[in-house]
Formats: C-alpha cells, structure tokens, sequence
C-alpha cells in the first residue's frame, strides 16, 4: 500500500504528466456526460423498446461500445464507431489505393493527408447510419414532442455532429493527454457498463437455481484467468538476436549499440485488438444489408445466424475472420523490408543470416510463425463469451469473459500505465511495479 501511495505522490509530482492525466480524465468525463443527453424531440420515458432491443445481439455489443448512448438515444448514440469504420476502409484501401500507399510515405503531411481524408470518410458513414438509427428509434415505439420533418432534419445534423465530437475528443486525449484517445473512449463505454452487469449476475446467482454464492466465485475465478491469459496475449513477444558489427571510434575500436547481444521483440500478437474490431465491423455488414434488402430470399436466415452472437455460424465466421485481419493487419503494421535496411545501415545482423533481403525474409518467416498461434489464441479469446452464455453466464457480464471488451481494456490499460510508466523512469523515478517493466502495446488510433 505505501509503495502505492509513492507512485501517486510521484505522478503528481511530474506537472507535464499530472496536467495530461487531468485533462484526460475531464475529457472522458465530458464524453461520459454525452452519453446520456437523449436526442432533442425524443420523449425519453418511451425508450423501452430501444433498451430491450440492445440487451442482446450485436446491437447490445454495439450499446457497450457506447457505453449505453445507443440504447439511450444520446447525441452521442453513434459514437465513436463511425470513425472506427472509416479508418477500416481507408487501411483496407492503402493495400490497393496508390494515392494512399503514397501518403504513408511523406512522413507527417501524409499522416495529416491520411487523416483528414479517414474524417471526411468518418463524416460520410454517420450521415449513412444517421437515417437508419432514426428509423429504428422510430420502429421501436418511441414518441416524440416535436413534428416528425423536424425531428428527423435535427436527428440527423445532432448525431453527425456528435460523432464529430466524439472524434474530436479522441485526439485532443491522444495530442494532450495520456494514452490513446480513440481507445480510451471505447474503454470507458465498455467500463459503464460493468457494475451494473456484475450486479446483476450477482443477483441472478441468488435466485432459484442460481447455483449461490459458490458459482458465483467460481466464475470469478474463471475470469481472472482470462485477464492473465488476455494480459500474456498482449506481452508476449519472441526474441530474435542481433549482434553489431565493431566499429573505430576516437582511435580506439569500439563495440557497436549492443556490445553482447541485442535482440528485436517481435509481439505474438503485433495487430493489438485491431483484427478483432475489423471482424466486429464486418459482421454487422450482412445485417445492416439485408436489413435494407427486405424480403430478400434467404435474408431472415442470414440476419437471424448473425444475430446470435452464441451460436456456431456467427462464432465460427467471427473466429475466421479474426485469423485473417490478424495476418492483414500485421503485414500492413510492420515493415519486414525496413527492418533489415534499419539494421544493415547501423552496422547489425542477425547471427547466421546475410544483411539485406535474406534478413527481411528471416523476420517475414519468424513473425508468419508466430502470428498463426497468436492469431488462433486471439481467436479463442474473442468467443469466449459464446462459451460463457452456454454456461448459463448473464448475457451482459458473458461479455467481459473475453471478446472484444476484455481485449480492448487489457490492452489499452497495459498501454496506458506504459505511457505513465515511461515519465516516471524518465524523470529518475521508481516504474509501477517492483520489478520488471510494462511492455503495453503498440496502440494504433483505430
């Protein structure tokens, strides 16, 4: 407890880091406020139907996303989720678009360039999901104290402009404040959401074979062991060793950055929570299609097997999907080419392999190993709150037995307490903990 109290009286003592942790903080804070402004026109004693809607399905995966804005018709009901399709689409098309490949060449401009472009997307999707969250307000039952025209018109601009807002308030936390914004504001929603789940799977253990207080414990259990194998996801890495050729400095020879042995940490799971958020985003395609599409022959299957976030089809083609934009995202992520030229220019190798083109390959090879094993345990890790709803598991606290929730606040607390750690050991402070370091992740802005 002392050493607790040390690390935040050092923290606080940091003013640059102190400022940072404070304006994130009222920044999370004003994001929660939104989240609970209902729609203008919207009579808010009649959203009983939307809240039945999002209690299960992808709609309640979507609700936790927004920490309850969805099935609260708030200004922010479509949060941050827009932007989140729109960096998908502007990645997915720097594979193929020379435009964009051309960006993330010019250095800082082109981010700015690549930016710009992922908001005016951003902008495009929630003026397309706008009309559609209206209609289903609507289908739901929800009355309203304003002229229909007007309230779709105003509908409309509020909840682009929320979701400008929301983007907003991501990067001010990433350009002012402390970790990454974007998925901070995921983290926070899905935080919301947790005492009331666990409250009621508390309770539900109390009624009529319930299974009491034991099962309860031993579910607690269960999910510590989930956080453990989640936090070991994130930190793995495989160590590959780079020795530096010796080198005249002054007259004397001297040896290189790593005078016994350096290595490269290549991370099992280099795509963070990214493929899981992909495969989320994808899943919701087939249904907001044929929810268009009407009478579509075979659509009320389709819509019906991608509905249930519990059966086999849904989790199967989830799983799949997760292993491949695992292998996307972390080809696009990191450059095996410019890893080997980065280590010929300053004079390293790796031991038994030639410089240059035979490096890239030997780095392509090890991270292609490693990523399948890591990719299937993202997998596994994803569905498992599928398992946890068989076993009788609350819908709501089945989510944080695994699947994107877990994923994304394991990782973005990691990543987190590795910034904060990082000005603590730069000012000659004590790290957060007793030995060793946090390795965190490489969080990318969605």
């Amino acid at each position: 407890m002392k050493r607790f109290v040390d690390t935040i009286k050092n923290i606080w003592a940091i003013e640059e880091l102190r400022d940072k942790i404070l304006l994130t903080l009222g920044l999370l804070f004003i994001f929660r406020v939104g989240s609970n402004v209902v729609l203008p026109g919207i009579d808010h004693t009649s959203l009983s139907g939307l809240e039945s809607q999002t209690e299960s399905g992808l709609l309640g995966i979507l609700n936790a996303f927004t920490g309850g804005a969805f099935a609260n018709a708030s200004i922010l009901a479509l949060g941050i989720m827009p932007y989140i399709s729109a960096s998908i689409v502007i990645q997915l098309m720097a594979v193929a678009v020379p435009a964009i490949q051309k960006m993330d060449k010019e250095g800082e401009s082109g981010r700015k360039k690549k930016n710009q472009l992922t908001r005016s997307l951003t902008i495009l999707i929630t003026a397309a999901q706008a009309p559609g969250y209206l209609a289903n307000l609507m289908a739901q039952g929800v009355q309203l104290t304003i002229p229909t025209q007007l309230f779709w018109t105003m509908g409309i601009i509020v909840l682009i402009a929320g979701t400008i807002f929301a983007m907003w308030l991501g990067e001010r936390i990433t350009d002012k404040g402390i970790g990454n914004g974007i998925s901070l504001l995921i983290m926070i929603g899905i935080i919301a959401t947790l005492p009331q789940s666990f409250l009621q799977e508390l309770f539900s253990r109390f009624e009529s074979q319930g299974g009491g207080l034991v099962i309860f414990i031993i579910e607690l259990a269960v999910l510590f062991v989930v956080i453990i194998a989640a936090v070991a996801l994130v930190q793995a890495v495989r160590q590959v060793p780079v020795q530096y050729a010796k080198r005249v400095a002054g007259g004397r020879i001297a040896q290189g950055v790593g005078s016994a042995r350096d290595y490269i940490p290549l991370k099992v799971n280099a795509a963070g929570v990214m493929p899981i958020i992909f495969a989320q985003a994808i899943m919701f395609i087939p249904i907001t299609v044929l929810s268009y599409a009407g009478g579509a022959e075979g659509a009320g299957w389709i819509i019906t097997v991608f509905s249930d976030i519990a059966g086999f089809w849904y989790n199967l083609v989830f799983a799949v999907l997760i292993i491949l934009f695992t292998y996307f995202y972390t080809a696009i992520q990191i450059n095996t080419n410019q890893m080997a030229e980065d280590l010929k220019r300053n004079g390293g190798f790796i031991p038994g392999i030639k410089p240059g083109k035979q490096t890239a390959e030997f780095i392509d090879t090890v991270l292609s190993r490693i990523t399948l094993p890591g990719s299937i345990f993202l997998a596994i890790l994803a569905i498992l709150p599928a398992f946890a709803m068989q076993a009788n598991v609350n819908m709501q606290f089945a989510y944080f037995f695994g699947g994107t929730s877990l994923l994304i606040m394991v990782g973005v607390v990691l990543d987190t307490l590795q910034q904060i750690e990082s000005y603590l050991l730069a000012r000659h402070y004590d790290g957060l903990m007793k030995s060793g370091r946090i390795k965190g992740r490489s969080t990318i802005n969605a």
